[in-house]
């Protein structure tokens, strides 16, 4: 679902001071992060420009507002995966996690729906998530889980010889909901294990 635009033609323009009050040029107000959370939720784009330089700010202030709501106690970043993507900083594929994370959510938003239906057929009519905050839990912690494809030998058994297998234990029952998910996850796997091929041979 494409962001609705309501400055003109394009998103609305915040302006952030120097004292950090944040100022709405569509509706010629202030406005606080969480006016900024439910602009988001509603689907309203916005840019975030610094008053004095002009620099655009939106992604800091994005982060506030997600560093705010942790701190509310809506905890959808597991500590295993901020550990993981921390990591990433200054790593070689540190050009392909941002990308790979905006369509691993792409993915999940556009296929929400049917999975909101196949889990609720599945537990006989009642959906199994309390409120859309466990369900964004419980895509964060797949994201998590999805993420470990990046990590060397992952789902793999390395042996006393120094051989690698796969790993037996591997659940293979996964349900058809998160089959677009999965394989975009395996072709990005492929990805990556071809740009290390290409980096040892080169």
């Amino acid at each position: 679902m494409a962001a609705r635009k309501s400055d003109g033609d394009g998103p609305i323009t915040i302006k952030k001071y120097a004292n950090r009050r944040l100022y709405n040029t569509a509706s010629s107000s202030y406005v606080t992060l969480d006016d900024l959370a439910t602009m988001v939720k509603d689907e309203q784009e916005f840019v975030v420009y610094d008053a004095k330089s002009g620099n655009d700010i939106t992604r800091s202030v994005l982060t506030q507002i997600i560093v705010e709501e942790e701190s509310k106690g809506q905890h959808l970043l597991p500590i295993g995966f901020l550990r993981q993507l921390i990591a990433y900083y200054g790593d070689s594929l540190e050009t392909l996690v941002p990308k790979y994370l905006e369509q691993s959510m792409d993915a999940f938003r556009h296929n929400q729906d049917d999975m909101r239906q196949h889990l609720t057929q599945a537990f006989d009519g009642v959906f199994p998530f309390g409120s859309l905050e466990d369900m964004s839990r419980q895509n964060m912690d797949m994201m998590r889980q999805a993420m470990e494809v990046f990590t060397p030998f992952a789902g793999q058994t390395v042996a006393a010889n120094g051989s690698v297998s796969e790993d037996s234990s591997k659940d293979t029952g996964e349900d058809d909901a998160f089959g677009d998910l999965q394989e975009q996850i395996e072709a990005l796997k492929r990805q990556v294990d071809a740009l290390s091929r290409a980096k040892r041979a080169g």
